[in-house]
């Protein structure tokens, strides 16, 4: 098994600055190619700390793959880092120049006399040539570990991994390759502790398995994770831990994939040759951005109407002011005719309501902060329920009302019981 870290350099990744979203993705594709990640780490721009976390990892690791500090200014010092610690020096790489100099002809951009910085590479490395950004990356062995050194650019860093760093770790493993297989099963309607509780025997039922919970509000995912040798056999073993799983959550489940909740509603409603049309108070628009973060949904979503205050439920969706009046904004009739009047005015298959109080201030002991009434109207029916949900926070009670929502939708589309 090959053992893999992970190094990010920057003062700005090393003080919290900007995010470093660069080491998920990285130990997200090596694990999935059979490395085995065992650290994550950041150092800043300091010369001396970057040469011992340098030599510290080539004593332990295999591989390592280390983004930024490549750049043309002076606190970009990963390449003079990993000269020194190997014990070499820095020359310059002539393809490496003449591709930094065209980079900037092409775009006619003004060439500076720093970015010739960026093609000096230690001695011995095999340089990774930068198609896409000016930034070369370069392979190098220091003691028993090979690194590989990538820009920090994001676009620029995938681009190289994935064209020039992950073949050389597939052949590293040559016919011993370990496959790290996850499978992602998202679930909304049960608390993390439930959800665990449930599902804690799958290690049992399948020793092989490892078991994982994220909370990732306003769902939980169950992560199902299996190292293997065998890719085909492994995805079978998956498969009937993950039918073990549904056996459990039931239909609390709504993805077995980790696609969202949205996609999979769109998924349903394409399939279904369904449209839906929405009408949304409390949670301001929030279901319409959902659905509409996809690709083609515009085949299945036809209209997204934010009748925030009451005159343009009235105006735009066609609610009684009698019942607004008799019952008030956040209430299950007022719900069912905002369903029904987004329904009749988008000319879809469906419609569906939203009106609460998302906090934190505006409760009353009726309706206190966290209440959401939904409706949903089909071509036979509209129906209207009332929930409840004790988040204190605005952002979380809107995230949860229009999960809730297309929950609701979800379960009609697939036959289901109500949630509870």
């Amino acid at each position: 098994m090959i053992i893999a870290e992970i190094l990010s350099t920057g003062d700005e990744i090393r003080s919290g600055a900007l995010v470093d979203s660069n080491s998920a993705y990285l130990a997200d594709m090596m694990e999935r190619h059979g490395a085995k990640v065992t650290r994550h780490q950041s150092v800043g721009d300091d010369l001396p700390a970057l040469t011992q976390v340098l030599a510290e990892i080539g004593q332990r690791a295999d591989i390592a793959v280390v983004t930024g500090g490549l750049g043309p200014t002076v606190d970009d010092r990963s390449a003079e880092a990993a000269a020194a610690v190997a014990g070499v020096a820095l020359a310059l790489d002539q393809r490496a120049l003449d591709d930094i100099e065209g980079f900037f002809r092409k775009r006619n951009r003004p060439y500076a006399a720093s970015n010739r910085k960026q093609a000096m590479i230690p001695q011995g490395a095999k340089v990774l040539y930068n198609a896409v950004g000016t930034a070369p990356g370069f392979r190098l062995k220091i003691h028993r570990c090979t690194f590989f050194f990538l820009p920090g650019v994001p676009y620029e860093m995938k681009h190289l991994f994935g064209q020039q760093v992950l073949p050389d770790i597939e052949a590293m493993q040559a016919g011993a390759r370990q496959f790290s297989l996850v499978r992602t099963i998202s679930t909304f309607g049960l608390p993390e502790s439930t959800v665990g509780e449930r599902v804690a025997g799958v290690t049992l039922e399948y020793p092989e398995i490892t078991l994982g919970l994220r909370a990732k509000f306003p769902e939980i995912q169950v992560k199902l994770y299996l190292r293997t040798s065998d890719e085909n056999e492994g995805g079978a073993l998956l498969d009937r831990a993950d039918q073990w799983v549904c056996g459990q959550l039931g239909e609390h489940i709504f993805s077995h994939t980790g696609r969202s909740m949205a996609d999979e509603v769109g998924g349903l409603l394409k399939t279904q040759n369904a449209t839906l049309s929405v009408a949304e108070s409390c949670t301001g628009g929030l279901i319409g951005n959902w659905l509409t973060n996809t690709a083609g949904s515009s085949d299945y979503f036809r209209l997204s109407a934010v009748t925030y205050h009451n005159q343009s439920k009235i105006d735009v969706l066609g609610v009684s002011q009698q019942t607004l009046v008799r019952h008030g904004a956040v209430h299950e009739e007022t719900a069912c005719e905002m369903a029904a009047g987004a329904r009749r005015a988008g000319g879809s298959t469906y419609g569906l309501a939203t009106t609460g109080i998302a906090g934190p201030d505006g409760g009353s002991d009726e309706k206190p902060v966290g209440t959401v009434c939904i409706a949903l109207a089909t071509p036979e029916k509209t129906t209207g329920r009332r929930f409840y949900f004790s988040f204190g926070r605005r952002l979380m009670n809107k995230r949860i009302f229009a999960m809730a929502a297309l929950d609701m939708l979800r379960r009609h589309l697939i036959q289901a019981e109500p949630q509870a």
